[in-house]
């Protein structure tokens, strides 16, 4: 079966009007030119030749989202993903109901973009200050301590999906959970494999609840293989991101990605996965590394293009 919509297979993503044809499923996720505006990042992705962006939530926020659409329709790009929603695990009532709302408002954003796919960093432990940032105080009562009960945070990450689940559906937007690698389980995604992932997707349609197969967070799991199938079999891909896992880490770890292929990522064997688990949709470059984001966006699309094309593309057929 296709990831798609459960009662319609997912389309081939085509190429715009003029653009390159082998370049037609590549997307640039704007984390990946992070200094650029949307505009920017726009005109860039088109000089380039794509055909699709997969934007960030900041870089929409920085114009309003009706503004966002306007520009990326101007340059004859469609919306592959939004980026992001989730931070579902906070403890309190306060914190529940903040993150209800900031969703609300990312489903919101994602339907006037035009596309489907929200993509849902799940959030980590709340004994997380913030992301990156050091633990809350250890601190038990009557035998756990509920900052770092991860089976709990598990559970609030079902709640929410399950709360946000009707809304999401009435806008035509599918929540897609994305699996990080288990590093970030403490402080960003409790969530650390596609296994994981599709336990939260169970109790939903296809259509509104899916997942994002992200090659940086998911290239280590010994059972890749099987639960990318299985992911395909319930019609759950609704993305898929590219990058490379490289060391020596830098400073921060998350800003440790790579271009495709300077790291260690097997990815025509995971593109092959992918491609016979029936996903068709666009394949997003998401790059979290400061040397990149300082290099001129036209030489990072010249590589992230000429990678694609040597690493990926060959390999999406099954």
């Amino acid at each position: 079966m296709s990831a798609g919509l459960a009662t319609d297979p997912a389309p081939i993503a085509q190429a715009a009007a003029g653009r390159n044809t082998d370049l037609a499923r590549l997307s640039l996720n704007t984390a990946t030119t992070k200094h650029l505006t949307l505009a920017e990042a726009a005109k860039a992705a088109a000089e380039a030749g794509l055909s699709a962006i997969g934007p960030w939530r900041d870089r929409v926020q920085e114009v309003g989202a009706e503004q966002a659409a306007t520009i990326l329709k101007d340059y004859g790009l469609r919306a592959s993903s939004l980026c992001r929603g989730g931070f579902l695990t906070a403890a309190t009532r306060e914190g529940r109901d903040a993150a209800l709302e900031d969703n609300k408002r990312a489903i919101e954003e994602a339907a006037t973009l035009g596309t489907k796919e929200l993509i849902m960093v799940v959030g980590g432990l709340s004994a997380a200050t913030t992301p990156g940032g050091p633990a809350a105080p250890y601190q038990v009562v009557d035998g756990v301590d509920p900052g770092r009960d991860v089976v709990a945070a598990r559970q609030r990450v079902a709640d929410r999906i399950g709360e946000l689940v009707p809304f999401a559906s009435s806008h035509g937007v599918r929540l897609v959970i994305e699996p990080l690698h288990p590093m970030f389980a403490a402080d960003r995604a409790v969530v650390s494999t596609i296994g994981q992932a599709l336990t939260l997707c169970e109790p939903f349609e296809s259509y509104v609840v899916g997942l994002v197969v992200d090659t940086y967070h998911v290239w280590w799991d010994p059972r890749l293989k099987s639960q990318i199938a299985r992911a395909g079999q319930e019609r759950r891909i609704a993305s898929y991101q590219v990058c490379d896992f490289s060391l020596p880490f830098a400073a921060e770890p998350l800003n440790s990605r790579g271009h495709v292929g300077d790291g260690y990522v097997d990815f025509a064997t995971i593109t092959r996965w992918v491609t016979q688990a029936g996903y068709t949709g666009d394949i997003e470059v998401e790059i979290f590394n400061e040397e990149i984001w300082a290099a001129p966006a036209a030489q990072t699309l010249a590589t992230m293009s000429e990678r694609y094309l040597r690493h990926v593309a060959p390999f999406l057929r099954d």
